[in-house]
């Protein structure tokens, strides 16, 4: 993982929860991670890590991930065993 990835992630795990973290920052990160991606309906995103499953929404039209998204983004990453 290089510096960037884990900014990411460390910035995903802030407390309290950041506004400012970008959507593409975070597909990045997934896939760094070797985690499944595969777009489903609309602005949704199906990922699959260590086989723990989740569906989240792109943010649009703004490209930063919103607060409650983050927490979901943490809690997914919590359950399939990454951690800062």
């Amino acid at each position: 993982m290089n510096k960037k990835h884990r900014a990411t992630l460390q910035a995903i795990f802030k407390v309290p929860v950041q506004s400012n973290v970008k959507w593409s920052d975070i597909e990045v990160l997934f896939k760094n991670l070797d985690a499944e991606i595969s777009e489903g309906s609309g602005s949704r995103v199906h990922v699959v890590l260590n086989g723990v499953k989740a569906v989240f929404h792109r943010p649009h039209p703004r490209k930063e991930t919103d607060k409650g998204a983050l927490v979901a983004v943490r809690l997914f990453l919590k359950n399939a065993g990454i951690q800062p």
